[in-house]
């Protein structure tokens, strides 16, 4: 059976960490989705329309055409991405895509045995946030079937860049943008 990946991200703002994943996750499966969403738990720098802007300057930047902006897949609940998901695609494999910073967190998020069993769970590491055996063995308690993925991501932090963005960790079509629209304190006057 066919598989997609599916990553959701703040996208507050897109970095060359998330270009690279998403790169990455290209050389592992035949089709990803992407889409910028807003997380219950966070506070974000930028409204998710132009988030999700900025999430498809990106995907256009990477220019491949087995990688898609779905931003119907938007939902602060992941079990509502599943299921919208499944609906889109309803004869190939979901793959949910977090990052091994989230993967701790997901036994307290909505519905998460629900949405674990009808998906596969993917986890990206993340420089600094080391997986022990004890949150893989809770995740799969809940049903989730993990695949570790062995990729290299440079380490870049969209909240560090939001209170001090760096050029060269963001993505040049995503600079931009951030340049016209005058967020996270730039503007065009500096540049």
């Amino acid at each position: 059976m066919q598989q997609i990946a599916l990553l959701g991200t703040s996208a507050d703002p897109p970095t060359c960490g998330h270009q690279a994943l998403l790169i990455s996750l290209l050389s592992l499966y035949p089709q990803v989705a992407t889409w910028a969403s807003d997380n219950p738990q966070k506070q974000h720098g930028a409204h998710l329309a132009l988030r999700a802007q900025l999430l498809q300057a990106l995907v256009e930047e990477i220019n491949d055409p087995r990688l898609q902006q779905d931003q119907t897949l938007s939902h602060p609940f992941t079990i509502s991405t599943i299921d919208q998901a499944a609906r889109r695609w309803p004869d190939t494999e979901l793959v949910f895509v977090v990052g091994s910073d989230l993967a701790a967190l997901i036994p307290g998020w909505k519905s998460s045995a629900q949405w674990l069993n009808r998906c596969r769970l993917a986890i990206a590491p993340r420089q600094g946030w080391l997986l022990n055996n004890q949150v893989l063995e809770d995740l799969k308690q809940l049903g989730a079937r993990i695949d570790l993925l062995d990729l290299r991501v440079p380490a870049s932090a969209s909240s560090a860049l939001r209170q001090f963005p760096q050029q060269q960790q963001i993505p040049a079509a995503v600079w931009t943008l951030l340049l016209q629209h005058n967020l996270y304190g730039l503007s065009t006057s500096l540049h």
